[in-house]
């Protein structure tokens, strides 16, 4: 008998059609047998046995496929196929996240037997539960582009805490420190945060053109203090509608080593005056060349395990001039699975008002133009009336 073993690399479709293969050569190799007892020389009484031994074969064979048939064989192995497909997907994701916890407390036990301190501080108290925790992404002269956040996608409060508590989606402002200890901006945000207690603090050293660094320490620091699902990087000038990013997360909670975010693949750009050079445009080829497909930078989201990865590995990740190239790069000899959602890099309106209106909720909107909202101060409020889900949404989504 043909046996199939089922490949999660397949698609079902693809996978069908082997199985259909599969019984369909059974079939040919149970006939030629038949063919050769008629053709195999033999006494007659041997010949007339042969005879009906055939005829029997085939009239299971007939009763068997009437049978199939009558019950949906297709539809059964249809059904099969799918939900071995997903245990293996669970499968393949539990493996991974477990291999990486196990990374993860190697290092550790490595680092403390080393007489370091433990990059992370589980040790000292558990980490929190949640399904996703968005890091938004600010600078020290941004309290406007927050506060703009705060008045429309961003619950404050109470509702902030019951948005943890209730659906484990996490929202923090993500921010590292000045140069100078203690400085005046350093205590603008520690003002800041004692009102609105939104803010995530890194040990990082604020600068545009260390996005990169921030990116790794985010996802670090974040895992040391959240065991998620997922963890998202989002700009302080995009729009953002909780409910649907929710639900589209959670249609890929199932795969392993998810990276999820708009895809593209932008020119490598070796001219120095211009405003996303890149330094080491030598190391992608000839000139005029382009990036490998990565996810641009105004929103991304990575599963526990990329994050756990980034986590582990901080010290050797490569940091290229631009963060959305950096986090790609680091995931390029993964087994990760890029997945491409448009619906995370809508325009602002109309774009996302008629998409809205046919049904198609963006997560994300924002100019191109920009590389956020153009003017977001001023439009956030604009884009968030016109494109936003109802505050209600986040809060029915299905996780």
């Amino acid at each position: 008998m043909t046996v199939l073993v089922p490949n999660h690399e397949l698609g079902r479709s693809d996978y069908f059609l082997l199985v259909v293969l599969g019984h369909f050569i059974d079939k040919i190799f149970l006939l030629g047998r038949l063919y050769s007892f008629w053709t195999a020389p033999d006494t007659s009484n041997h010949v007339m046995s042969q005879r009906r031994r055939q005829d029997q074969e085939l009239q299971v064979i007939s009763e068997d496929g009437n049978t199939k048939r009558k019950h949906g064989e297709d539809k059964d192995i249809m059904g099969e196929v799918t939900r071995t497909h997903e245990a293996i997907q669970s499968l393949d994701k539990s493996i991974s996240t477990l291999q990486m916890e196990l990374a993860a407390k190697r290092s550790t036990l490595e680092l403390i037997r080393s007489g370091g301190s433990p990059v992370t501080a589980e040790t000292s108290q558990p980490r929190k539960k949640a399904f996703v925790v968005v890091g938004v992404n600010t600078a020290f002269s941004s309290r406007k582009r927050r506060d703009s956040v705060r008045e429309t996608w961003m619950p404050q409060g109470e509702k902030l805490q019951q948005l943890e508590e209730q659906k484990g989606i996490v929202i923090r402002f993500t921010i590292g420190h000045s140069a100078t200890s203690n400085s005046i901006l350093d205590k603008s945000i520690d003002s800041e945060d004692a009102q609105h207690h939104d803010f995530l603090r890194l040990d990082h050293v604020e600068g545009y053109h260390e996005l990169s660094a921030k990116t790794k320490i985010f996802f670090s620091t974040a895992v040391d203090i959240w065991d998620a699902d997922f963890y998202v990087k989002v700009d302080d000038d995009v729009h953002v509608n909780l409910g649907m990013l929710a639900t589209t997360l959670a249609r890929h909670k199932s795969k392993p080593r998810t990276y999820i975010g708009c895809m593209k693949s932008g020119p490598v750009l070796a001219d120095k005056n211009v405003k996303y050079h890149e330094p080491e445009y030598w190391k992608f080829g000839e000139e005029g060349n382009k990036y490998f497909r990565h996810a641009t930078g105004q929103i991304y989201a990575i599963s526990k395990d990329l994050a756990t990865y980034i986590s582990i590995n901080q010290p050797i990740l490569h940091k290229y001039a631009n963060e959305d190239v950096s986090l790609g790069s680091w995931f390029i000899g993964l087994e990760a699975n890029h997945i491409d959602e448009r619906n995370m890099c809508c325009g602002t309106p109309p774009d996302c008002e008629w998409k809205g209106q046919a049904g198609n909720v963006c997560v994300a909107s924002f100019d191109w133009s920009c590389s956020g909202i153009c003017k977001s101060v001023e439009r956030m409020k604009d884009v968030h009336s016109r494109c936003g889900e109802g505050d209600s949404a986040v809060w029915s989504a299905l996780i």
